[in-house]
């Protein structure tokens, strides 16, 4: 289906990681072709040296507000990106468009139903973090962003428990924050209530840039100081080890190795 170049458009976009080679074609095509950017500051940028775009840079916290700009732009027949890091589904800015649309007032309906929304999507930290590493993500696993931001602290230790006890693989987002510095704490306490002492633990931090590091160590090692928001923490199942300086998690469930 072709859209009127006078049609407004919302294009949701996932810049990746960080290095630059790593973001999509796909978005390079819709970053070139737009005529404004809503986003973090730091998102923004990223995108500062190019000269057809208007940015419109706001504050982490003002999520909603700022979809809500990007659609009035949009409805005004511009060519609107909102930008977000890694992947904008993963955390990010999808879902923030698509709750104010859910909570649109009827005049704010009308106005942005003419708006083509569209998401696309970029390499999210968890996966960059794991080809780093190697496969630690080569079984089951899950996605858990320690933040309690929006979310209550109870229900994230739940989640952490109940993985653990269905031996995922997990993958923790915004473990530590200097305002909440207590996250990874708590989920460093339920990981030693529910796995052996020696279960890998996989610190990824700034994943694709000039000052990336990675740091594997058994969970009896691993303390708070190690994460901050900067890190992507990957915790293994019962079976994930290391091969040389890799680390991987076996396809096959329950078999320690091949004949």
């Amino acid at each position: 289906m072709t859209h009127a170049s006078s049609q407004g458009r919302l294009t949701v976009v996932g810049l990746g990681p960080g290095n630059a080679e790593l973001l999509t074609q796909q978005v390079r095509n819709s970053i070139a072709s737009a005529t404004d950017a809503f986003g973090y500051f730091p998102y923004i940028e990223r995108l500062s040296g190019l000269e057809h775009l208007t940015l419109h840079a706001s504050d982490n916290r003002e999520e909603l507000e700022r979809a809500r700009a990007a659609l009035h732009l949009a409805a005004q027949g511009k060519q609107v990106l909102m930008l977000s890091s890694g992947d904008p589904g993963v955390f990010a800015m999808a879902s923030a468009v698509f709750e104010v649309l859910e909570y649109a007032a009827p005049d704010e309906q009308l106005l942005w139903q003419a708006v083509h929304i569209e998401v696309q999507p970029g390499i999210t930290a968890m996966l960059a973090a794991a080809a780093r590493l190697g496969a630690p993500l080569g079984h089951d696993f899950c996605t858990i962003n320690l933040s309690d931001n929006l979310k209550p602290a109870e229900v994230i230790e739940r989640r952490i428990c109940l993985a653990a006890q269905a031996d995922f693989a997990m993958a923790f987002y915004n473990p530590c924050s200097k305002s909440r510095p207590q996250g990874f704490e708590r989920a460093l306490k339920v990981l030693r209530q529910e796995c052996e002492p020696e279960r890998l633990i996989c610190f990824a931090r700034n994943v694709s840039r000039p000052d990336e590091t990675l740091n594997v160590v058994p969970l009896a090692a691993a303390s708070a100081e190690m994460a901050d928001m900067r890190t992507l923490v990957i915790v293994g199942n019962s079976l994930t080890r290391k091969v040389g300086p890799h680390v991987y998690t076996p396809r096959s469930y329950g078999v320690q190795a091949r004949g």
